[in-house]
């Protein structure tokens, strides 16, 4: 066998045999949950105004918009309150869940259906990191992201073992689960809700029968040859959608970068000094002008950061250039966050840079993480003792006497 032959099967050995990047998966997994978690909390107070039926982009320009460009949303299945805070109640009830790793396949795609149905309800409340969450979540969908760090590794692992004792383990959750969202399917598909583009429907209803199809697998057939050919299928699906991502986040810098260069803001050395003196991205602007006061800093920023854009994909050819400029990505979308108050445009950057980190760097991160757990429990915060009560206290005072008197 020629080399060029011995790669290619490597290649495809190395492809099929196993997910790649389980931690990176899962790190993309919570960072993405967390931010869009994050957001929705922080914009209970507002999000009538934001995505409800108070806000500015009212029903009739979304029907409208919608009804051109075929985008999937929940939210236009009705027009009423109660529906509204229904699925806004869902999207923060599945990004916890997701975070939490607790039936992952299932939870990545009401994760899916929460983002696009309220981002396209009004598709003007935005930083730009809902762009990019808006196109992760689609590709969470395919991963296998719950293998590390999840409530789903931890039950596989115990089913492993009690498959070792010989005893039977049967799990009624996930087809309970799969049954009540399949007849929530079935309405709203004959209701007509998910006219429109073809691509969300026909995701909901493929994962919904994969989901059937690897239940009855492993529960009738009697050898294992069936679901290892359904494992090979998810890991080819698993490791296309890993590689999608780190494309895309490669797009988004290298797009970045070359649009920057064209720009003579950017050739001059001085783009960085104007978002600084905006209103609306100046949280200290104590901090902003600081900044901006100082030529070679701005100098410095501006060019450091077109640098930065353009050489990462580049970068990723060699392993420690590739670490140290991810380092500087993560800092610079850190002081974004502080600097210019675009918190979740930041968190959104950051998870999916994450994808780059090195597996030895994640483990030893969740081996920190372990040993931070183990010690908090171990070592519990003492309990404060409750207010007594007048009468309580006067009889503490009066054992205490008695106690002393003894004592002496």
């Amino acid at each position: 066998m020629s080399r060029f032959a011995l790669a290619v099967s490597r290649g495809i050995a190395r492809v099929t045999e196993s997910p790649l990047g389980p931690y990176q998966t899962a790190v993309i997994r919570i960072g993405f949950a967390a931010t869009w978690l994050l957001f929705l909390l922080r914009e209970i107070p507002h999000r009538q105004e934001l995505y409800g039926p108070d806000g500015p982009w009212g029903w009739d320009l979304a029907e409208q918009l919608v009804g051109a460009n075929g985008a999937f949303t929940a939210l236009l299945w009705s027009d009423g309150r109660l529906w509204f805070e229904t699925v806004y109640a869902l999207g923060v009830l599945s990004s916890l869940l997701l975070i939490a790793g607790w039936r992952t396949r299932t939870m990545s795609v009401l994760f899916m259906v929460g983002v696009l149905s309220l981002q396209n309800r009004s598709v003007f409340m935005g930083d730009g990191g809902d762009n990019v969450l808006h196109l992760m979540c689609i590709y969470l969908v395919f991963t296998r992201c719950g293998q590390v760090w999840s409530l789903d590794a931890r039950r596989a692992r115990r089913t492993r073992e009690a498959h070792a004792r010989g005893e039977r383990v049967t799990d009624r959750t996930g087809p309970l689960l799969w049954s009540v969202l399949g007849l929530v399917l079935v309405g709203v598909t004959a209701l007509g809700r998910l006219d429109g583009d073809w691509m969300v429907p026909a995701l909901l209803w493929g994962v919904w029968v994969a989901q059937a199809l690897w239940w009855l697998v492993g529960r009738l057939t009697r050898t294992g040859e069936p679901r290892i050919m359904l494992d090979v299928i998810a890991n080819i699906l698993h490791n296309g959608a890993l590689f999608v991502i780190m494309a895309e986040a490669c797009l988004i810098y290298a797009t970045a970068g070359w649009y920057k260069i064209q720009g003579s803001r950017w050739q001059d050395g001085t783009a960085a000094y104007y978002p600084l003196h905006l209103e609306y991205f100046s949280p200290w602007p104590a901090l902003a002008e600081l900044m901006s006061t100082s030529g070679t800093v701005v100098m410095l920023v501006t060019y450091g950061t077109v640098i930065v854009q353009v050489a990462f994909p580049f970068a990723l050819l060699h392993r420690r250039v590739k670490n140290v400029l991810l380092a500087v990505m993560i800092v610079e979308h850190a002081a974004i966050a502080v600097v210019l108050g675009l918190p979740f445009f930041s968190l959104a950057m950051i998870a999916a840079d994450a994808v780059f980190l090195p597996t030895s760097f994640l483990r030893r991160l969740g081996h920190w993480s372990a040993r931070a757990r183990g010690r908090l429990l171990r070592h519990p915060l003492p309990k404060v003792p409750a207010q007594r009560t007048p009468d309580a206290a006067e009889r503490h005072g009066e054992a205490e006497q008695s106690h002393v008197g003894f004592r002496a």
